[in-house]
Order: C-alpha cells, then sequence, then structure tokens
C-alpha cells in the first residue's frame, strides 16, 4: 500500500492500539468527504481517536459536549445587537470549525440535533435569513453512547441518514491493552501529536479517491444490494438514493487506500457494514440491526 496518507494511517495507528480496520473505515469515510458515527461504550477511544484524527490531518477541531440544555445557538452562533453601531452582529459558534467532534451527540434533544442537518448536508448555516458557508474541509465526527443508556436520545433517521460511516471500537485486545496500560497515555500522546498531512494534501487525495474506476457491474452490486434492503420486509427503511452515493464514494476510497484506481467487489463489502448498519432500521424494535449488513453481504450475489 503506498499513498500519500500513509503516513496518517501509521500515526493513527500509534495512538488507538489494534484498531487498524476501524480507523482505515475512517480515514476512508473522510476521503468520501462524508461523516463519522462513533458508537460504543463509554471509554474505549472513541474521543480520544477524534482528537488524533483532527490533529494528525493538521485540521482546525472544536469539540462540544452535547448535553439535554445545549440549545441551537450554542452550537450554531448568535446574532447580537450592537448599540454603537445600531446592527445585529453574527457571533460564529464551535461548528465553524474544520473537524467538529460532537461528543455524546444523543444526550442533546432533538431540536439540538437537528441544528446539524443543514451543515452536515450543504456545508453551510443559514440563521436569521442569513447564510454563512463553513470552512473546507468541513467534517462531523460524532460520538453517541449505547440507546438503552441514561439520558439518551435517539438519533432520528433524516439525522442518521447524513452520517456515512456508523463504526465501533470495541474493547481492545490482550496485547494491545497491556501495550496501552505499560506505556504513555493516550492523553500525553495527543499533546505531542505533529500533523502528518496538511490540507491541500487531503484535497489532493480525496479527488484522486474520487477519479477511482468503477465498473457497470460493481455498481449492479451496489444497486442489487439496496434492492435486498427494499424488498425485505424486516427493515423499516430501505437505502436511500443518499446512502449508495455514500458506499460508491466510500468503495472508491478504500481501493485507492488500497493502492489502486479501480474497485473490486471485496471493497464494496469493506465499507458496506459501516455504511449500511445504521441506516437499517428493524420495523419490529425501530433501531439498527447491526447484524443486517453482514448478512445481506452473504446473501446477495455478485454480479
Amino acid at each position: 500500500m503506498t499513498h500519500a496518507l500513509q503516513p496518517v494511517l501509521a500515526q493513527l495507528n500509534r495512538v488507538i492500539l489494534g484498531k487498524e480496520t476501524p480507523i482505515r473505515l475512517a480515514l476512508a469515510g473522510l476521503l468520501a468527504q462524508g461523516h463519522l458515527l462513533l458508537e460504543d461504550v463509554p471509554g474505549v477511544g472513541k474521543t480520544t481517536l477524534a482528537h488524533a484524527i483532527a490533529a494528525t490531518l493538521g485540521l482546525r477541531f472544536s469539540r462540544v459536549q452535547f448535553t439535554s440544555d445545549l440549545l441551537p445557538a450554542d452550537l450554531l452562533g448568535v446574532s447580537v445587537y450592537e448599540r454603537d453601531s445600531g446592527h445585529f452582529r453574527f457571533h460564529h459558534g464551535p461548528v465553524f470549525t474544520q473537524v467538529l467532534l460532537a461528543d455524546e451527540i444523543n444526550r442533546a434533544p432533538p431540536k439540538t440535533q437537528s441544528a446539524l442537518l443543514e451543515a452536515m448536508e450543504e456545508r453551510q448555516v443559514s440563521i436569521d435569513g442569513d447564510t454563512y458557508a463553513l470552512p473546507e474541509p468541513f467534517f462531523v465526527i460524532a460520538t453517541q453512547n449505547p440507546q438503552h443508556q441514561i439520558g439518551t436520545f435517539p438519533l432520528p433517521e433524516s439525522q442518521l441518514d447524513r452520517f456515512l460511516m456508523r463504526l465501533e471500537l470495541g474493547y481492545p485486545d490482550h496485547d494491545a491493552e497491556r501495550a496501552m496500560l505499560a506505556g504513555e497515555t493516550r492523553r500525553d500522546m495527543l499533546a505531542k501529536l505533529a500533523p502528518a498531512c496538511d490540507p491541500d494534501t487531503l484535497a489532493t487525495a480525496q479527488t484522486q479517491a474520487a477519479r477511482v474506476k468503477i465498473a457497470a457491474p460493481l455498481l449492479d452490486y451496489v444497486q442489487a444490494l439496496a434492492a435486498e434492503t427494499r424488498h425485505q420486509q424486516r427493515f423499516a427503511y430501505g437505502l436511500s438514493p443518499r446512502a449508495l452515493i455514500g458506499l460508491v464514494a466510500a468503495t472508491r476510497a478504500w481501493a485507492w487506500l488500497d493502492g489502486r484506481d479501480h474497485a473490486i467487489p471485496e471493497d464494496v463489502q469493506a465499507v458496506f457494514p459501516a455504511v449500511a448498519g445504521h441506516r437499517l432500521l428493524s420495523r419490529a424494535s425501530g433501531r439498527p440491526d447491526p447484524l443486517a449488513a453482514v448478512e445481506l453481504i452473504g446473501t446477495v450475489a455478485i454480479p
């Protein structure tokens, strides 16, 4: 594997030990210009990964702790009347950054969660009749605790669909955990991280990834996977066109990270669970079915 972002992967793997696949998926999601949802139990490194991604890519970073009393203005900004000028002046909120960490996003009520919808989809914010463009690039990395934990609000379907990928880190294996216990603390490591990339290099990598070739039979495979989600009665909704566009972009990014200029079925299969898993809601429970995407890969034939 040879590409411009190899030092980025190497540095992230030194911070988050034993999680090569989730880290590569996260980087593929950013290459595809998508947003990431990290869902797992507290304490497994979700926030650390978000900090490490921003620092390693050399991007401006803001963190917002989502709580039950967080208001949309706390996130987007607010217009304040200035007596001297006789005009309102807009004060930018923390969303005006390149990497926004929405920490524990499902602890905020739906009204505050929905304040991110326009920012995530259109890279802009509309307040009091005025529209403000967000910086480029702009990524939202949200962490989420499992829905059964106290004080959480489920993310609405429209919000879930704007996250390109949902990732889990899980507990580290024995060797990785032992290395963390015996080595430097993650906080100290984050404080010392130097950028292994810059925004221009990232933009070039995104352009190159978007040019990865996808043959017509591979698009047939993508559509076959989507058709299966729309026909099965187990799902409340099938995959949306936005999801398929994101799946193709993530497939291209995964292939590019593998050093290829063309995608293969294994690239689709590698990213499909992360792209589709949070979108496939069980008709019975109304919650994401985490195993459904993996099962679909085994049932839908490759053309």
